[in-house]
């Protein structure tokens, strides 16, 4: 039993001391946001955490604007936009301590009628991968390693140029540099400690190619602790920069040098808490390691949705630009979608395919169900790519655009037999109102080119 940061009665003490005097319960939304209220901890402590909240069931069927849009069958104005129980997860219990006083943890969301869960909340979407591949007595650990880039100017001064002509904060690329990092030590060291103080547990921080663009790495766990600490540090690492009067971005794409990756690390452990992966076969994966390679190489494309869910997820992929392309697998090979890394017990897949702009949960919960599908169907592992991917005019690729990925994923058998109908026509709808949006916006790309000259 995982133990919780922050107890209930070490925050009844907290409170009762006067050391924390709000308490935010927090819900992840298709986007990826936490969302939610914050509340008076007494009153928390009297009503909430007996009885729960409640939410507009429109968190789950918003644009990223917060627009409603049609298209969705648990949300609309013909349904009333009710709301759905927010359950709070004591288990997620933390301090936050770039927001003093204050505590936070995760809901889980329930119909309030007591029909049950709400199956298209990310959260759940995980947790029912999770319970197929349990009952092939496997557990799922992860890890993500988000990379943003970070501007000095803050988030109104950004609105207010129309994020145009900010300042990032190097001048130059800073991959690996100690000198160029140094000049944003005080945020990276002020994002590490707190998210330590949170009860994550930080690795490292480096700076990466991008402009600006930096990375903080933090431990690997199991499959839903991961996902929670995701959107914990990503909203986090946002709320810290701005009070340092600076900001972030995790956009996939936010220029036209390299994009924000979120690379997934994914293993899976037995009953006896080994490595399932290890083995005697090639690169030294046992039968189950090559069937799940080759189940998350088999549905990757049908899939893309949920690793690349945003009209600019796809700009990121450019050949040469570590993002891969090729849906190959290949030891410690960048060039390759599925990079196998690690030794002995620690060995792992890392799917360099997600941007930072990924939903945790629903890109867990895809490597999850591709996993389960390459066990089930006794899949056979390709060869393994020892050379450069890019370069393989036989491999597959990812999807090339949003819509291709919408097509794939509705049309999929396998995404419909693992998520079930709700949840693929749920994220569906979700491509389609971005799509729509898109398609209907006239972008400074085009005015530049045809304002005068056409």
């Amino acid at each position: 039993m995982r133990k919780a940061p922050l107890t209930l009665e070490q925050l009844r003490v907290a409170v009762g001391e006067g050391e924390i005097d709000t308490v935010v319960l927090a819900l992840t939304d298709m986007q990826g946001r936490l969302q939610g209220k914050r509340f008076h901890a007494p009153f928390f402590l009297d009503q909430v955490v007996a009885n729960g909240s409640e939410g507009c069931n429109y968190l789950l069927a918003v644009d990223v604007d917060m627009n409603t849009v049609d298209g969705y069958a648990m949300s609309s104005w013909e349904r009333g936009y009710g709301d759905f129980a927010m359950r709070p997860d004591l288990d997620t219990l933390r301090r936050t301590p770039w927001q003093p006083g204050s505590a936070l943890l995760l809901a889980d969301l329930e119909w309030l009628d007591g029909s049950g869960p709400v199956i298209a909340s990310p959260r759940q979407i995980l947790r029912r991968q999770l319970d197929r591949l349990a009952a092939h007595g496997l557990t799922a650990y992860a890890g993500t390693e988000l990379e943003f880039v970070l501007y000095r100017d803050s988030y109104e001064e950004a609105w207010r140029r129309g994020y145009r002509e900010l300042t990032p904060a190097n001048q130059y690329n800073v991959d690996y540099s100690l000198l160029g990092t140094a000049r944003v030590e005080p945020l990276l060291r002020r994002i590490r400690t707190e998210m330590a103080g949170a009860g994550l547990t930080p690795e490292s921080a480096k700076g990466e190619c991008n402009l600006g663009q930096h990375e903080i790495a933090f431990r690997y766990d199991e499959a839903v602790a991961c996902a929670d600490h995701h959107v914990i540090y990503k909203n986090g690492a946002k709320e810290i920069a701005a009070q340092e009067g600076m900001s972030i971005t995790f956009m996939a794409k936010p220029n036209a040098r390299e994009g924000n990756s979120c690379h997934i690390h994914f293993s899976l452990r037995d009953g006896s808490g080994s490595s399932a992966m290890l083995g005697d076969g090639p690169a030294h994966l046992s039968v189950t390691g090559q069937r799940v390679l080759a189940g998350l190489l088999a549905t990757m494309r049908e899939f893309s949705l949920l690793f690349a869910p945003n009209i600019n997820s796809y700009k990121r992929y450019q050949p040469g630009s570590f993002a891969p392309t090729a849906l190959r697998w290949g030891t410690d090979n960048r060039t390759c979608a599925l990079r196998l890394v690690g030794h002995g017990q620690g060995m792992r897949v890392e799917n360099r395919v997600p941007g930072a702009d990924v939903n945790p949960y629903l890109a867990i919960a895809a490597l999850v169900a591709g996993a389960v599908h390459g066990i089930e169907s006794e899949l056979e592992l390709g060869d393994e790519c020892t050379g450069n991917a890019y370069d393989d005019p036989q491999s597959e690729r990812v999807p090339a655009t949003l819509r291709d990925a919408l097509t794939l994923w509705q049309d999929s058998s396998v995404a419909e037999a693992a998520f079930g109908a709700e949840v693929v026509a749920h994220y569906a709808n979700h491509a389609k109102v971005e799509l729509t949006a898109f398609d209907a916006a006239v972008t400074d790309w085009e005015l530049t080119r045809g304002f005068e000259r056409l």
